[in-house]
């Protein structure tokens, strides 16, 4: 284990906003996962877990406590019969390196996902999702390790209560599980058209009636680099906003101001717009404000310009969601976890 000490968190996070992290420490077998945590414990020093970054929005007060990578990468096939394989891969393997192993044997259920950025480990928190797959799909379980019993657990599909964007992980447990592995069910069987609608449009355009995961992952790829800014050369969160569910009244009076809405059907009389959508017709995209701008390709992603404190993000945060509440009367909501000083639990935790 590699411990450092006073270590800037806009180091550690792709949006590079954020002060001094007391400890960063690098986590690269199981057994350090509760030896880490036992040792904080008792020196009372709160612990945050954080993967790559990409999801992750730090303060200027930085963090008094000890910051937790978990580098422990690794993928494993465990499973297979004639239809599906089950794929266990630990939590401090890149997500899309995952993607890439799964497609490299001709397997279907997260090729879409191509491209996002981040660990397998944070995957579950928010289940990840794109163009028309999400992490809940294809899981199966993970252990992690419960800092409320002191041991590690497994946690099922229905123990995680995943919905859009959400987990027990950002939700009602945040802070309790340290996720070390995590079990997907991948098919054999070829992707399916129809598609997520700007992936079908691209294979439509391109003649394209012949599907492998190979060809989804590289389009999708393809989408994402003319769509989404590389944050190794511009400074973003991917995207910063989820994409907003309405009913049925605040999708009619959207529809009375621009009748040719994008709008998908989410169940139980609840609609789905594009984040990104609402922000450009507002006429914000390409904007800059307080060292941010609304980027040129895709209005639900800021990209940090010149900013260099959190107030700054968070004055462009609400000028955009209050412009958008203002015309449409829809409250975005944003996406990146925010990394905070504790206040009143001494242990915390976010991926």
């Amino acid at each position: 284990m590699n411990v450092l000490t006073n270590i800037p968190l806009s180091q550690l996070t792709t949006m590079r906003l954020g002060g001094i992290a007391s400890y960063v420490a690098d986590v690269t077998t199981r057994d350090e996962i509760p030896q880490i945590y036992a040792n904080a414990k008792k020196a009372n020093q709160p612990v945050y877990i954080v993967g790559g970054g990409s999801n992750l929005i730090a303060h200027d007060e930085g963090f008094p406590g000890v910051i937790v990578r978990i580098a422990i990468p690794g993928i494993e096939q465990v499973e297979e019969d004639a239809e599906s394989v089950t794929i266990r891969a630990n939590g401090g393997e890149a997500w899309d390196n995952l993607v890439k192993y799964t497609v490299d044997r001709n397997l279907t259920g997260i090729e879409a996902m191509s491209g996002i950025p981040g660990t397998v480990g944070a995957a579950p928190v928010q289940n990840i999702g794109a163009y028309g797959q999400e992490l809940a799909d294809t899981f199966i379980s993970l252990e992690a390790y419960d800092t409320r019993e002191d041991r590690f657990v497994l946690l099922t599909w229905e123990d995680c209560d995943f919905s859009y964007r959400h987990s027990i992980f950002r939700g009602s447990e945040q802070g309790r599980y340290i996720i070390y592995s995590v079990k997907l069910k991948l098919w054999k069987r070829p992707p399916m058209p129809p598609f997520y609608n700007s992936l079908q449009a691209r294979f439509d355009s391109m003649h394209i009636t012949d599907f492998t995961p190979q060809i989804v992952r590289e389009h999708v790829l393809a989408i994402r680099a003319d769509k989404l800014p590389d944050p190794a050369k511009m400074a973003n969160s991917g995207s910063f906003f989820k994409n907003a569910i309405v009913e049925q009244w605040q999708l009619d009076n959207i529809k009375n101001q621009v009748e040719s809405v994008k709008a998908f059907d989410f169940g139980e009389g609840k609609f789905k717009i594009p984040a990104g959508w609402l922000i450009e017709h507002c006429n914000l995209r390409g904007e800059s404000f307080n060292g941010f701008k609304v980027h040129d390709g895709n209005a639900v992603v800021l990209v940090n310009e010149s900013a260099t404190s959190y107030s700054q993000l968070a004055e462009a945060r609400d000028h955009i969601t209050s412009e958008v509440f203002t015309r449409f009367q829809v409250q975005l909501e944003q996406e990146p976890l925010e990394l905070t000083p504790p206040t009143a639990q001494p242990i915390e935790r976010v991926v």
